[in-house]
């Protein structure tokens, strides 16, 4: 018996199916689309989270150049408007340059020799205060349920003694790691020094070069993002300037009034922790009213714990919102987790970085999003024009180039 001839069926055709040279295109699966949606998402997510991983790999890898570089940056967002400012005032841009490194070389100065003419002057009461804390101590811990007696403490003392030298090598090995640090150190500061240098001199040349790298249908996207970021760095940096001077003085004065001794180097460590939101001001506070525990007693330590806290409140309630709101438009937790996480991934660098690293990036991704594209229009020069120096080159006499 003859058998009728085989025809295969095929599904119907999509009209969104490209065809290519007028020919039909058989599909076998119909994939909903949802899935292929997800799937599209999916692999482009995996490729800019390895782009992200290989970034950072090679962040930490070379720690040792980025972290100064964003030091450098960070100073340099401080600089360059105050550059511009004495050049929009008829300054010569070289003597401009001068004066700004100057007034950082004469800050920082004056700031080491108050801190540590203040610990020379406070060296004698310290030392009496040491001694009376340490006999309180001692005191304290020979009653039950410490129990320890002198020669209890005489045997630990030589237990620590025997340890240490029976692991001499080991310390011997970390001093050599501390050389090494040392050397690093001075290399870090080298890159801030002449990074900074040059930032101030060409720093609008350096912009365009960095986006005449781009295709020329990004390069205006690009210069966009990048004077966004720019702005909202050299805001973030001067609003906790502000908020850094007023926690320091505010402290500072209260630690003074309650007579509690390095009331300068306390203010000091305030000042530093600030430019780490949240997390540095706790540090700070902790610090202060360590210090006044240990060489004031309970009561002073209780009054310089008010005065931390209104000085937390101050800044949470009065400071941030009048200035900080307008400039990170980041919510306070978005904050909070992006310290933890540079924190976890670089210790006290990621922690310094984290917040400007947060808000610069977030003010780029927007103003890139809200960017049109363009074609044609967009160059390199338009990339110089949106750089990192365009507050000095505004001013009509080149800051920024030479």
């Amino acid at each position: 018996m003859l058998l009728p001839p085989f025809r295969r069926k095929t599904a119907p055709i999509d009209a969104s199916v490209e065809r290519s040279d007028d020919t039909s295109v058989e599909t076998s699966v119909d994939v909903p689309r949802a899935l292929d949606t997800a799937a599209a998402f999916s692999w482009r997510l995996i490729v800019v989270a390895a782009a992200l991983a290989l970034v950072g790999f090679l962040v930490v890898r070379l720690a040792d150049v980025v972290v100064p570089f964003l030091v450098a940056l960070i100073l340099s967002a401080l600089l360059v408007p105050l550059s511009a400012f004495l050049q929009r005032h008829r300054w010569p841009k070289w003597i401009a340059i001068v004066a700004s490194l100057v007034v950082v070389l004469v800050v920082l100065g004056t700031l080491v020799l108050v801190v540590t003419a203040q610990i020379r002057y406070d060296l004698p009461m310290l030392e009496e205060r040491t001694r009376q804390t340490v006999r309180s101590a001692q005191a304290l811990l020979a009653n039950h349920p410490f129990g320890l007696t002198p020669q209890k403490i005489d045997q630990y003392v030589t237990d620590a003694t025997n340890y240490l030298q029976r692991h001499s090598s080991s310390f011997a090995s970390g001093f050599r790691s501390a050389g090494d640090s040392a050397v690093h150190a001075l290399e870090g500061v080298f890159i801030v020094v002449f990074t900074t240098l040059f930032a101030l001199i060409d720093g609008g040349r350096i912009w365009a070069f960095v986006v005449g790298l781009f295709p020329r249908a990004a390069r205006r996207r690009i210069g966009v993002a990048g004077a966004a970021g720019w702005r909202t760095l050299t805001s973030f940096i001067r609003v906790q300037l502000i908020v850094a001077v007023t926690d320091a003085i505010g402290i500072g004065v209260g630690a003074a009034a309650l007579g509690i001794p390095l009331a300068v180097p306390i203010a000091a460590i305030v000042f530093i922790g600030a430019f780490v939101p949240v997390v540095g001001a706790i540090v700070g506070g902790i610090v202060a009213v360590a210090i006044a525990l240990v060489f004031n007693g309970w009561g002073v330590a209780l009054g310089m714990l008010g005065i931390v806290v209104f000085m937390q409140q101050l800044e949470s309630h009065v400071l941030h919102p009048l200035l900080t709101g307008s400039v990170v438009k980041v919510h306070p937790l978005g904050i909070v987790l992006g310290v933890a996480a540079g924190t976890s991934v670089a210790g006290i660098a990621g922690a310094f970085f984290a917040v400007p690293f947060i808000a610069t990036v977030n003010a780029m991704v927007l103003a890139a999003v809200r960017s049109p594209a363009t074609d044609a229009a967009s160059s390199a020069a338009s990339g110089a024009a949106s750089s990192p120096a365009h507050d000095a080159t505004s001013s009509g006499h080149g800051g920024v180039q030479s």
